[in-house]
């Protein structure tokens, strides 16, 4: 994802439907949280060429407690269409065959029953629940700790 999608992705955030899960991003946010963190890689999800998603994942190298994490925000017009869980399958094997990891982990708000319900699709299961883990606008909610062991991926 570079500075070609910063507007778009801006936008996507924005959305009804996606900005109670993500928090407030502007421009700058997105830069420099999305785009130029160096703990964090993000591709933009493109659909005839358009930006539909995002999905992003970061790595835990230490060998005592090596593994990645992921997250993924899609655009409700392709909400059950699938393209958010091929997003997902790809970057959760490309973690596991080839960058080695074992397990990952995912962590949707626990309000949030459609990511929920997407993430078991791929083989994510409820590990527990983070309390007062994230906030946002101002608020401390919920969050669900998921994990996928390397071989659960569906």
């Amino acid at each position: 994802m570079g500075e070609q999608h910063v507007e778009a992705v801006v936008a996507l955030l924005a959305r009804p439907e996606v900005q109670p899960w993500w928090g407030t991003f502007d421009a700058a946010r997105v830069r420099a949280g999305l785009i130029a963190d160096a703990d964090s890689t993000y591709l933009a999800i493109l659909e005839g060429g358009h930006l539909v998603g995002i999905i992003g994942w970061y790595e835990e190298d230490d060998p005592e407690y090596r593994h990645a994490g992921m997250d993924i925000a899609v655009a409700p017009e392709v909400f059950g269409t699938g393209v958010g869980l091929a997003a997902l399958r790809a970057v959760a094997g490309m973690l596991i065959g080839e960058r080695g990891h074992h397990r990952l982990v995912i962590d949707p708000s626990a309000a949030n029953a459609r990511a929920i319900a997407a993430y078991q699709k791929i083989g994510f299961r409820p590990v527990g629940v983070m309390r007062r883990y994230e906030n946002l606008h101002g608020e401390w909610t919920d969050s669900l700790l998921m994990d996928l062991l390397a071989g659960e991926l569906e």
